[in-house]
């Protein structure tokens, strides 16, 4: 029976890469455990998972907590089962960016903080203009492992962004021994995922590996063209180990082409538009007519009223995002004494992005005989950053003192054009032709630096770890209007224009301190503070400098936002269960509020733009669980657990009207998560059950809207032939994401968000995907 599984498992994979242009891998590759103080990066799976150690609250996922998710899963939404985690995706693999969110202690993903391997990786926000995702860095099966510091995150983190805690990301070494790994997905969706990877071995302590991945599918709502996504990767990572110290090098390119989906209101749903709705795309003449309707573009005789659906519901189709990256890094660690340790990186990043959307309402050759209501936008985005890192420890006797600074030089752009079209067309590629119309142009040059020092000191036979330190950091982002390249230049006077102006974040004393004291072996208790801020976001529709000169002139001196945390826990660990308990309680100061009159899917114009306020703080409180059980080798049950409550601490005043928000919670914070997950391994079958409760979400500063409470499941189950005649290695999964189907509004748009929306007609939510299933043949050389 065995035999015959392999014989079927085996002819599926073949036959289908016969003609499969994508492939998938699943790779668990595994590091050799070394000496902590020689080892640049740390092995997660040998360490604690509730963060034993530590004086602050820090969670892990280890590779192999990714197998209850189908191969190619972004490490971000794996992130889901932590206690205090709300991770956000439309799609089953949460690789569509714009859907990609996560919040944590009332803080959104765009307030945290994330590295790779210690690099800054940015902000994680859409439209990025400091950074990329952790999905475009590193291909999942590269993952070492994640660490997520809620609240409190170390003080040498790279960023200015980590307002509310950090997630640090690290890449798996080369393994030591020569191998390969292939591995091929077929899934729902038409989805095809292809991963392979290739390790030199260890050759006079010199060891690297290549990698490479490329996956396409279809969206899963009711667009039957122009629909399908493309992602092509490549990793490799060499490591040199030598008497003194280590060498690490890492290259990632990623090519990313995402057919993307349409946000959708309250007011659709209730309408009969359904969870799956997907614009017009292949029925031209339906886009065409429906955007007669449209109040630019109005013609009563051409109008197309029939149906539920409104103009402003969507165009022909949501359109695609592109992006194309360029990562590298060089690292030394250096010993040159058994007590001190120097670390120096290097890193280089250049993005180019392009985002293509159809604009219902704009015309197309207006007075001619080809006048469409119609247009093609482009939005192009640029980033092109270069830093450093150095930093350096000494232990001198019960004292563990480090230091570093941080450097970072990023020349970032964004600019928005329109063009006139004929008729539908693929706008899955880059655009070559020069744009009909420029809309908005801006050039930003980002400085930042940051430095930080800490004592880490030990008493009683190293029982009682007090840490204090302090950290500086200066950044500064001079953004500067361009005339763009479209026929008609942007004038300077226009409204749509972005601004030219000097933004700066800078603090000269930032402190952290934190004590843990072991109470007994196995038990722990830690207290912990940090005071943060954060530097003004930068891109379109993200940050102060996205605005019109005329607001940015008018809108009054901002200050960056500012928190202040606060946290206590006790950890146990035993032979069968590990546990935690955190509680915490947070002040969030300078919220800035961005406010636009207009509908969220309405072009900027005189009188429909950004504008950004000051607008008071936020407090939050909540605690965190975390219980893991394994009464054997082959069986562990995790579970974790968060009540958080984030309330708005003032009133503010909006276009003249008081918006009376204090007390209210804020919005996309949900104040119960649960999350459950047992998995099973012997004999070689493997299985793992995931479970996650998540809480009512607000999208409105008042309150008066909501999507409920809901609860979802995903499974992985499968079975490790292991070794055979001609590989080390041969295993076959199943994964079903969204087990019992379950729909509902998964990422909420926080640039939509509004004081109230009685009539639920904000454009603010994308709608989750259904039961998808995935298979996968993974084999290991």
């Amino acid at each position: 029976m065995k035999k015959s599984m392999l014989a079927l498992a085996l002819g599926m994979a073949l036959s289908g890469s016969a003609w499969a242009d994508t492939t998938q891998d699943t790779t668990a590759t595994t590091t050799d455990t070394k000496d902590k103080a020689r080892n640049a990066a740390t092995d997660l799976d040998a360490v604690s998972v509730i963060g034993s150690g530590e004086s602050r609250q820090v969670q892990r996922i280890r590779p192999k907590d990714l197998n209850v998710l189908p191969p190619g899963t972004s490490v971000q939404k794996a992130l889901n089962i932590l206690p205090g985690v709300n991770a956000q995706s439309i799609d089953a693999l949460g690789l569509n960016e714009q859907s990609l969110t996560m919040s944590l202690r009332g803080f959104n993903s765009t307030r945290l903080g994330y590295t790779l391997d210690g690099l800054p990786l940015g902000d994680s926000a859409y439209n990025n203009y400091n950074g990329l995702s952790i999905s475009r860095a590193l291909i999942s099966e590269n993952l070492g492992g994640a660490a997520l510091a809620g609240g409190i995150g170390a003080l040498g983190t790279a960023s200015t962004s980590d307002l509310g805690g950090t997630v640090e990301y690290t890449t798996n070494d080369p393994a030591k021994v020569m191998g390969a790994r292939v591995s091929q997905t077929f899934g729902s969706d038409n989805t095809k995922r292809s991963f392979a990877r290739f390790d030199s071995g260890e050759y006079n302590g010199f060891s690297m590996y290549l990698s490479g991945m490329r996956a396409t599918s279809d969206l899963f709502t009711d667009q039957s063209a122009y629909n399908q996504s493309t992602n092509k990767q490549f990793n490799g990572k060499a490591v040199y180990d030598f008497g003194m110290g280590r060498i690490t090098a890492f290259v990632d390119t990623s090519r990313m082409s995402q057919a993307d989906d349409f946000y959708l209101s309250k007011s659709e749903l209730a309408r009969g538009l359904g969870w799956d709705w997907g614009g017009y795309a292949p029925n031209w003449t339906r886009a065409v007519g429906k955007a007669y309707c449209n109040t630019a573009t109005l013609n009563a005789k051409l109008c197309d009223n029939s149906g539920v659906d409104k103009d402003a519901d969507g165009a022909f189709t949501a359109g695609q995002i592109l992006r194309s990256d360029d990562l590298y890094y060089i690292a030394g660690d250096l010993f040159p004494t058994d007590t001190v340790t120097v670390h120096a990186q290097v890193y280089h990043h250049e993005d180019a992005g392009e985002g293509h959307n159809w604009t219902s309402g704009t015309w197309s050759n207006k007075g001619t005989p080809q006048a469409l209501p119609l247009a093609f936008r482009n939005t192009l985005y640029g980033i092109n950053r270069t830093g450093a890192i150095l930093s350096a420890s000494w232990e001198v006797g019960n004292h563990h003192i480090e230091g570093g600074v941080w450097y970072e030089n990023n020349n970032n752009t964004s600019s928005r054009y329109t063009s006139a079209v004929t008729g539908p067309r693929d706008l899955s590629s880059p655009t070559k032709e020069q744009p009909d119309v420029g809309v908005f142009a801006q050039r930003t040059l980002v400085m930042t630096r940051q430095a930080y020092l800490q004592d880490t000191m030990k008493f009683l036979d190293d029982s009682l770890v007090v840490d204090v330190g302090v950290k500086s950091p200066h950044s500064t982002a001079n953004a500067r209007a361009l005339p763009g390249v479209a026929k008609t230049p942007i004038l300077p006077t226009s409204n749509n224009q972005f601004s030219t102006g000097k933004l700066s974040a800078s603090k000269a004393f930032l402190p952290e301190a934190g004590v843990r004291y072991r109470i007994a072996q196995g038990q722990e208790a830690f207290v912990s503070y940090a005071q943060n801020i954060a530097m003004f976001q930068g891109g379109p529709k993200l940050g102060p400098q996205a605005v019109s000169q005329a607001t940015w002139d008018s809108q009054g001196s901002l200050q960056p936002e500012k928190s202040r945390s606060l946290e206590a826990g006790y950890r146990i660990e035993r032979d069968m269960f590990q546990a935690s308990a955190a509680a915490y309680k947070v002040r969030f100061d300078n919220r800035l509020l961005q406010y636009n009159p207009c509908d969220s899917r309405q072009a900027v114009g005189p009188t429909c733009g950004n504008r950004f306020y000051n607008v008071g703080g936020v407090d939050s409180h909540g605690v965190e669980l975390t219980f893991v059980w394994t009464p054997a080798t082959y069986f562990q049950w995790y579970n974790s657990a968060s009540f958080n409550r984030s309330t708005y601490a003032n009133d503010y005043v909006q276009a003249g009207v008081v918006q009376h928000t204090k007390g209210k919670i804020q919005t996309d914070t949900p104040t119960k998560l649960f999350a459950s997950e047992v998995s099973f391994n012997y004999a070689g079958w493997f299985a793992s059950l995931r479970g996650k409760y998540t809480g009512k979400r607000y999208y409105t500063y008042t309150n008066d809207q909501n999507f409920g409470g809901y609860t979802t499941f995903d499974l992985g189950a499968g079975f490790d032939f292991g070794a055979t005649e001609w590989a080390k290695d041969v295993r076959l999964s199943l994964n079903v994401t969204n087990l019992t189907g379950k729909r509902y509004a998964s990422n909420l748009d926080s640039s939509a968000f509004l004081p109230s929306d009685p009539a639920g007609t904000a454009y603010v939510f994308h709608a989750s995907a259904p039961a998808q299933v995935f298979g996968t043949l993974d084999i290991r050389f």
